[in-house]
């Protein structure tokens, strides 16, 4: 039996060549056409490169989940506070009255039992006796009408409470003032200036800050710095921003102060939450919108002819210079006052 040889076999070898390497060819021109044969360190150096960007993008998410950001503004250089405190869940309506060294202020938070808390109304610088009120019955009757308000905001009459700071004491009008509420059937707070300065940790520090973080309340009567130690809370006491009443120089107070910030410990210095008249005056200069916590900026920066504001701005430079913080973030809700409702069982 006889085989017929195929057709393939019958070709003559240069046409097999050729018929082989034209697809060859082809493809290979493709492959140039669609950048498949690029240098291939080129390739990995636009890998490279592209993982520089992400690394820095994470980083710059990083430092967007960190406490301040920076803006420029018709003020100039903003830096903002990014933190929202947890609201309070099934709350009661808590009010409290400071009798302060130059009036009084009211509060009213709602409160939950994890302590998380939320501002519903405030009062700044009402006063009675400290306009004229000079006899009792002015005294009560207006009282009276003090705590009313508070009853028509919500507040139970058990949850109203009564606390006179360490510098009202100092003043005798204030004596009338707690006579008369415990006629009335209200029991009088009196805090020490150290007490002050735990309170207004407790308020103006978030729980997550504790491990590196202060609080500074600068108040007319004294200056209050505080911190946790532990589990424990430490405070001192050093010039409140009225201290050119009692002749003193600023030297003398800067030096006070600054030896007093300086025992703040190291790791405790990334941050201050600072509160008081002083700091919400400087943070008032400007305010963005309704924010809960205003970055202050450094002394040079405010303005203020006022004696106080001078003296304030006195103490503060003296806090920055002793700490090296460079963030002073104030809290517009916070007060030593709230403090105080936190702190109770």
């Amino acid at each position: 039996m006889s085989t017929n040889p195929s057709g393939w076999s019958q070709l003559r070898w240069p046409i097999k060549v050729l018929i082989i390497a034209l697809p060859l060819v082809g493809l290979g021109y493709l492959a140039t056409e669609k950048g498949l044969f690029t240098n291939k360190s080129e390739s990995f150096q636009d890998v490279t490169v592209k993982d520089k960007t992400n690394t820095t993008e994470t980083q710059n998410n990083k430092d967007e989940a960190k406490t301040t950001a920076t803006k420029k503004s018709t003020t100039g250089e903003l830096r903002t506070f990014n933190y929202e405190p947890e609201k309070p869940v099934n709350g009661e309506l808590k009010g409290i009255v400071e009798v302060g060294a130059t009036g009084f202020n009211s509060f009213v938070i709602n409160m939950d039992k994890e302590k998380r808390w939320e501002i519903k109304s405030k009062d700044f610088g009402k006063s009675l006796v400290y306009e004229g009120l000079a006899t009792t019955d002015d005294i009560r009757s207006g009282l009276k009408k003090y705590i009313s308000d508070m009853f028509d905001k919500g507040v139970k009459s058990k949850n109203v409470h009564f606390i006179i700071s360490s510098g009202a004491q100092k003043e005798p009008k204030t004596a009338i003032i707690s006579s008369e509420l415990k006629k009335m059937g209200f029991f009088v707070n009196l805090v020490t200036a150290e007490q002050e300065g735990k309170l207004g940790l407790r308020s103006a520090m978030p729980a997550s800050y504790r491990d590196n973080a202060f609080v500074v309340d600068m108040g007319s009567g004294n200056t209050k710095i505080s911190w946790f130690n532990g589990t424990n809370i430490s405070a001192l006491e050093t010039a409140g921003a009225k201290y050119y009443e009692k002749d003193m120089k600023d030297d003398e107070v800067y030096t006070a102060v600054k030896e007093k910030a300086s025992q703040v410990p190291a790791t405790k210095r990334e941050v201050c939450f600072i509160i008081g008249g002083v700091p919400f005056e400087m943070a008032n200069q400007h305010r963005q919108g309704e924010e809960r916590y205003t970055v202050l900026k450094i002394p040079a920066d405010y303005s203020g002819e006022k004696p106080k504001m001078k003296s304030g701005l006195n103490i503060y430079k003296a806090i920055i210079d002793a700490t090296g913080c460079d963030t002073f973030v104030f809290d517009w809700d916070a007060n030593f006052s709230i403090g105080f409702l936190l702190a109770m069982p």
